[in-house]
């Protein structure tokens, strides 16, 4: 929907425009990325992996639902996080495989993506709680949340010491429906693209398979 990748120090930027305007996304102008939030999440990619380190055929990625204006955290947004938060109760990252965190322009999940046989492998429950992230955001609103703004989701990695790529895979209105399916499909070609750099095999990297058993949780 809308790639970006930046690669220090030039801070050489890839917008693909027609796309996000085919989908009803305002394109947005080349800027460059705050250098010292580009460290910041590099650590956070860092962290995670020093939690647990990446198995064979392991990637780390964040998969941010980030509000397109005003804030989505648990001071304005406390509904929906109620929301998220039994939505989270019911997954177990005691392995170090995923991780959650909060931000006030919204949510972050960082997680392992495996490349298989069969493709991508996203864990059923990540898709899953993705979706219930943005219910919850629709819902919150519709009892008295605010700001009300739509909200994107959006993946993102680190490909090395100079290289960050990030891509807008989806637009939400709080009205919009949504649904695990939705969010599954819009995911399946930025998540391939993402890593067709970090894989070797990438030629291998065919459709993504939603997991019968979340086996990376």
């Amino acid at each position: 929907m809308g790639e970006i990748t930046i690669r220090q120090p030039h801070h050489r930027w890839i917008l693909k425009r027609r796309r996000r305007r085919r989908l009803n996304i305002p394109v947005r102008e080349a800027t460059t990325v705050d250098g010292e939030w580009q460290e910041t999440f590099r650590n956070r990619m860092r962290g995670f992996e020093a939690r647990r380190a990446p198995k064979t055929g392991e990637a780390a990625i964040s998969i941010k639902v980030r509000v397109t204006s005003g804030c989505f955290h648990r001071e304005h947004s406390p509904r929906a996080y109620e929301l998220i938060d039994r939505s989270l109760a019911m997954l177990s990252g005691s392995d170090g495989s995923f991780a959650f965190e909060e931000h006030e322009s919204g949510p972050e999940i960082l997680v392992y993506l495996a490349l298989t046989t069969e493709g991508l492998s996203l864990a059923k429950g990540i898709i899953d709680l993705i979706t219930a992230i943005i219910k919850a955001r629709s819902e919150g609103v519709k009892k008295g949340d605010s700001p009300s703004h739509p909200v994107e989701l959006i993946v993102r990695r680190v490909h090395n010491t100079e290289e960050f790529r990030e891509e807008t895979v989806l637009r939400v209105g709080h009205k919009d429906a949504v649904d695990e399916a939705k969010v599954e499909r819009q995911l399946k070609d930025p998540l391939r693209k993402l890593l067709n750099r970090f894989f070797s095999t990438s030629s291998r990297i065919g459709t993504m398979r939603r997991s019968a058993a979340p086996e990376i949780l």
